[in-house]
């Protein structure tokens, strides 16, 4: 009995523990939303207020009528989607034969790819500009997505789930005289599932948060996603904290959506990619 209590004791203590690393760590998310649903309080008081002290839906109706977010949400949709496809397509037809395929010079090839990760993103965007707009893309949404089609980390992953794919599959596939791409297609693709949801989630959340390549590439305002449209109204807005709080929660909600919805396939592909 002694011991029962002990154990519980130590479950209480250490989920107790967990609970305040969590409060702490959605501090600012819980600061900023605070302050989105208290219109007119000093943001900048101390302490900050992390709880709301009242509610009130102002921020969120002024600035939804004054910023044309359908408009926005809808350009970071298209973005989003566009950059989610071509990196499945273009991480997971890279990968496989990385994975699977037994040819001179493979190793190296991966290890080359691998070690392009510690060049800064920064570092390219001269040459993703100038790539750009020699192929005459500037102001569209393909000039956005382009330059990230497909990330090293998302080869790197696909090619370890797809390691962990039976060998017997490909096989049996042949066999039955299956082409190289009807395998890779309707036998490997279905079992490294959870792994292509965590591409299309971490690439969603990366598309959707972008800001600082839209403007450089988008000549029209109009065409910005909404993480470059808060950004745009930042310098505007700038007294009234309250509606950037309230927009840039806005922006965040689709966001929490989809991170709900595929976090079980998430935690999978992570777990996979681990163990491969």
């Amino acid at each position: 009995m002694r011991r029962k209590s002990l154990g519980f004791a130590k479950l209480t203590l250490l989920y107790g523990c967990l609970i305040l690393f969590a409060i702490f760590m959605m501090g600012p998310f819980l600061w900023l939303l605070s302050v989105s649903l208290m219109p007119g309080k000093n943001v900048f008081s101390f302490p900050p207020a992390i709880f709301p002290t009242f509610v009130d839906f102002e921020n969120y109706v002024q600035v939804w009528n004054y910023m044309n977010f359908p408009r926005y949400i809808g350009n970071t949709l298209v973005i989003a989607f566009m950059g989610v496809v071509m990196n499945i397509f273009f991480s997971c037809l890279t990968a496989y034969p990385l994975a699977v395929f037994r040819f001179k010079g493979r190793d190296l090839i991966f290890t080359l790819l691998v070690g392009t990760m510690i060049i800064p993103a920064a570092a390219g965007m001269v040459v993703n500009y100038l790539t750009v707009k020699g192929l005459g893309l500037m102001g569209g949404f393909l000039a956005v997505v382009l330059p990230s089609a497909i990330t090293v980390f998302n080869v790197f992953l696909m090619r370890q789930a797809f390691m962990g794919v039976p060998h017997e599959l490909r096989d049996s596939g042949k066999v039955d005289g299956a082409s190289e791409f009807r395998i890779w297609l309707q036998l490997a693709l279905p079992i490294v599932k959870p792994a292509i949801a965590v591409i299309g989630l971490l690439e969603f959340m990366g598309m959707w948060n972008s800001f600082l390549w839209p403007m450089i590439v988008l000549n029209d305002t109009n065409k910005y996603p909404i993480a470059s449209a808060l950004s745009f109204l930042n310098g505007q807005f700038a007294y009234n904290f309250g509606w950037i709080a309230a927009g840039t929660v806005i922006s965040v909600i689709p966001i929490i959506i989809v991170f709900l919805f595929t976090q079980r396939y998430y935690m999978e592909g992570i777990s996979g990619a681990v163990k491969g």
